[in-house]
């Protein structure tokens, strides 16, 4: 348990610095208590969109790139340390001498919440959309609560709020490591009251050699929410199931599964007693989604039918089923799908909603897992579905991972889909996805990455238009 250090000191006063401060979630988190009155600086090697504009916008961006210990002094009340940094980082072995407290962001998280409810949704995929659903219902109907979500979702301006006054949080619950110095997963930090779990498939190949070490990881996160503690799990998951079945009995387990719904027209309408409720997202995995979100809200004192009037205005998380361009008969869409699970369930939601079109996709391999050749069998069949399917992987990416170097026929071979078009160079893949001839498309891109770089946004207009 981590000592609190300076949290009830007035906000004026408090002086955060952050190692890393260019991550998804730190950059957010640092944008959060810069609002509530706190003098914020931070550092890193790299920044990227979009983080740099919004720390550019807040006076947070860094006056240069890179480590500096001269940014550490004994004025700072705390250092906050994102998974970026490595352990021999100049600021933090500083920090360490000076005595300074050190908390990896949910470590912070934690202490911030720990006076209020705290409500936890994890799992292999699907956290993140259930985590927006719950956050844009509570939102729509006028609940205060703090939050902390790993993507972008519309009408909320950061992606991490932190108060004093609401009486619950919501959060993400990743199951990557902390920090460098705490390799413990981020969601055995968070010591919840109520959870959700969507599933279980193996990820994070780098850090959890076998698929067993990675499945512990959840037995080990319900035994810290045992004791009066409730967790909604969907019950299809074979894997979940058997950590469900293991957990203490004390814990109050509550499954779901899929929302009834029937698909009109290409749309997806959830079936109600109060009726059908339009949708602006699709696929089988969403309608669990919603059914997980659904029975979350409830127990947060929502009305099913002030769920329904809110659940249908809900556009999706940042690059979850994100439209990127649209004209010509021609869609381009773009999806964090990016494990051999999430690919296949995000393909085959896309194949039923857009049955009569032919349907392109392009995948990029750019985690450890999925450029790793002992894990890379996974994909076989998840691109099964598409009627034309690309897969895109960068060779820099691959040796900066220390993995053995990949060629295009392994990846070829190992995905086993006919016609699989591999491209290792950036200029290749935009040349195959320009050049497509058919009248009639959807192109589906999926990357829990940039694809090197790539405007996405100006390449789906380019296709588009022809």
């Amino acid at each position: 348990m981590i000592e609190p250090c300076c949290l009830n000191a007035e906000p004026s006063k408090m002086n955060f610095h952050f190692i890393a401060i260019g991550g998804a979630v730190m950059h957010n988190l640092a944008i959060a208590l810069h609002k509530k009155g706190y003098t914020v600086s931070g550092s890193d090697d790299e920044i990227f969109e979009p983080s740099y504009s919004r720390l550019e916008a807040h006076g947070l961006l860094p006056d240069k790139q890179g480590w500096d210990s001269d940014r550490i002094h004994t004025g700072l009340d705390a250092v906050i340390l994102g998974m970026h940094a490595r352990k021999t980082n100049p600021e933090l072995k500083k920090a360490q001498e000076l005595g300074i407290k050190i908390y990896s962001f949910p470590e912070y998280l934690y202490e911030h919440s720990k006076n209020k409810k705290r409500i936890v949704i994890g799992g292999s995929h699907g956290k993140t959309t259930i985590t927006a659903m719950v956050m844009h219902v509570l939102h729509d109907q006028n609940k205060d609560f703090d939050y902390m979500v790993g993507s972008q979702i519309a009408g909320f301006e950061t992606m991490v709020k932190l108060s004093e006054d609401a009486p619950l949080i919501i959060l993400e619950g990743d199951e990557y490591l902390s920090s460098p110095l705490d390799l413990t997963p981020k969601f055995h930090q968070y010591n919840p009251h109520m959870t959700l779990l969507s599933g279980i498939a193996w990820d994070h190949m780098n850090v959890f050699r076998t698929f067993e070490t990675y499945k512990k990881q959840f037995g080990k996160f319900l035994r810290i929410a045992t004791g009066g503690g409730k967790v909604f799990y969907y019950d299809g998951d074979p894997v979940l199931g058997d950590v469900i079945d293991k957990s203490h009995w004390s814990l109050m387990k509550i499954p779901y599964n899929e929302h009834p719904h029937k698909v009109e027209s290409g749309r997806f309408v959830l079936e109600t007693k109060y009726g059908s409720v339009p949708l602006n997202l699709f696929g089988r995995h969403n309608m669990q989604n919603i059914q997980g979100a659904l029975l979350l809200c409830r127990d947060l004192g929502v009305e099913d039918h002030h769920f329904y009037d809110s659940i249908q205005t809900f556009k999706g998380a940042e690059r979850r089923q994100q439209l990127l361009a649209n004209g010509n008969n021609r869609a381009v869409y773009l999806d964090f799908a990016h494990a051999p699970t999430t690919v296949k369930a995000t393909i085959n939601a896309f194949k039923e909603t857009y049955k009569y079109q032919k349907l392109v996709t392009c995948l990029e391999l750019h985690t450890y897992s999925s450029l790793n050749m002992e894990y890379m069998p996974q994909y076989k069949g998840t691109l099964d579905e598409a009627d034309q399917a690309m897969v895109y992987f960068n060779p820099a990416v691959v040796k900066r991972k220390k993995l053995p170097t990949l060629s295009p026929e392994e990846v070829q071979k190992q995905f086993n889909k006919e016609g699989l078009i591999v491209c290792n160079d950036s200029h290749e893949l935009v040349k195959h996805l320009t050049s497509l001839d058919e009248k009639t498309f959807v192109l589906l891109i999926m990357t829990s990455g940039n694809f090197s770089g790539i405007d996405l946004k100006n390449l789906a207009k380019e296709v588009v238009e022809g």
